[in-house]
């Protein structure tokens, strides 16, 4: 890694792979296939691309069961904790009504009402990680989602992982249907015999299926196009250089294109991460990923003091943050943009990624200046509601009415005013 010093022209933004043109058109062409011609659309995509020929897209309630009876007893124990805490920390989120009291027994109200039926996409591969199931399904079951299904592509033999149909399971999922790719996005958008369709789509995928996403926004919602991960380190000289080396590197081995950034006021520590990243990198399984990620970018930044550290940190806006130094609490209250941030030693970055309970679906790309983490709120809508009464009417109707004149729209005044001809009418 190299250390040199901060400047305010630092940045994480990398370029978001967006697909070729071509890749579009591809993408296009899959989205109108499966729009005409359902099922069988998928099932050919399935053969074609999965190599898995399938006579059923659902997942049967058997091989659910089986895949209950095969996983390792610990490993249901530990997802089914992992659940327990992220159900409870959603359901903090969780609001039903605010309401406004006027005078006259009038009110406003804000209601939050859950979407009727979402889908989540789960890739397959090495990429099937079935905590991301946990963080994208739970917040969808708090907050009431009708219906929730997954998609997600078969294994050659038509099979599916069993920690993705387990941490299905435990997180109530309603449905899971064998179809991947963008022919899977756009089953959720359009719905097709088997599969229904749906208001809101989440999940990580490939460039295709990010695309598909891109294509079906405004039928449908999605929840982000996000980039690679990514990870700043805000340390002082009480940080031990082995924990900082080994956050940064559990970032890394994500993608060659992840990011592990570490800001800090001491220049020993600079010095002593660097040669600790190197060390454990030799041990590493996932050695060659995570060293092209450090080699490309990773980076130690200098500070001259916490005061710069900190305003970098708003300035990089991070995915993931941990904060190793002395009052970490009290200088995290500085921190204006971050998508999670850790306090502290025991609080190393996967313990969010895996079981503390907060969502590790969260913005990327420095889009956390401006957006955040998944949440319950996705999965709803919000509603206003108005009421008011005869009496806090006629108290404020002529204000209304010349609102509406002065914008030269004489239909709305008009509506407003009508109530008093009726009211005089009445009592005539």
């Amino acid at each position: 890694m190299n250390i040199t010093e901060w400047n305010n022209s630092m940045t994480i933004q990398r370029s978001v792979d967006q697909g070729s043109e071509q890749d579009r058109q591809t993408v296009q062409s899959i989205i109108q296939d499966v729009r005409q011609n359902g099922d069988a659309a998928l099932f050919a995509y399935t053969k074609k691309w999965d190599r898995a020929e399938l006579t059923t897209l659902r997942v049967s309630k058997k091989e659910i069961e089986q895949a209950l009876q095969t996983i390792d007893p610990q490993l249901k124990q530990d997802l089914q904790e992992a659940a327990d805490n992220i159900r409870a920390f959603h359901e903090l989120q969780l609001r039903d009504e605010l309401r406004l009291p006027l005078e006259h027994d009038s009110y406003l109200s804000y209601r939050f009402l859950p979407m009727d039926a979402a889908g989540l996409y789960v890739p397959g591969g090495t990429a099937a990680y079935p905590s991301s199931v946990l963080m994208n399904a739970i917040p969808a079951k708090v907050a009431g989602v009708g219906k929730l299904v997954i998609t997600t592509p078969p294994n050659p033999d038509g099979s599916i992982p069993v920690g993705v149909l387990v941490a299905a399971s435990i997180a109530r999922v309603d449905e899971i249907y064998k179809v991947g790719g963008a022919q899977a996005i756009a089953a959720l958008a359009y719905g097709t015999e088997s599969i229904p369709k749906v208001d809101k789509i989440t999940g990580p995928g490939n460039r295709f299926v990010a695309l598909a996403k891109r294509e079906v926004f405004g039928t449908v919602s999605i929840d982000s196009i996000a980039g690679p991960s990514e990870i700043a380190v805000l340390a002082d000289d009480t940080a031990r250089a082995a924990d900082v080396a080994a956050d940064l590197i559990a970032q890394a081995e994500h993608d060659v294109l992840a990011c592990s950034i570490l800001i800090t006021t001491s220049q020993s520590l600079a010095d002593q991460v660097k040669t600790e990243v190197e060390r454990q990198l030799s041990t590493l399984p996932r050695q060659d990923i995570a060293r092209a990620s450090i080699e490309d970018y990773g980076m130690i930044y200098v500070t001259e003091s916490m005061e710069q550290a900190i305003e970098a940190v708003n300035q990089l806006a991070p995915e993931h943050l941990e904060i190793l130094t002395e009052d970490a609490e009290k200088l995290s209250r500085q921190i204006r943009h971050a998508g999670a941030i850790f306090l502290g030693r025991y609080s190393s970055e996967p313990i969010g990624d895996y079981f503390a309970g907060t969502n590790h679906v969260l913005p990327t790309n420095s889009t956390a200046r401006f957006s955040s983490g998944l949440s319950v709120e996705d999965f709803q809508k919000k509603t206003s509601v108005i009421y008011y009464t005869k009496e806090l009417w006629n108290q404020n109707y002529p204000k209304i009415a010349r609102l509406a004149r002065m914008e030269q729209l004489e239909g709305h005044a008009r509506a407003v005013e009508i109530r008093k001809d009726q009211e005089e009418i009445n009592h005539d």
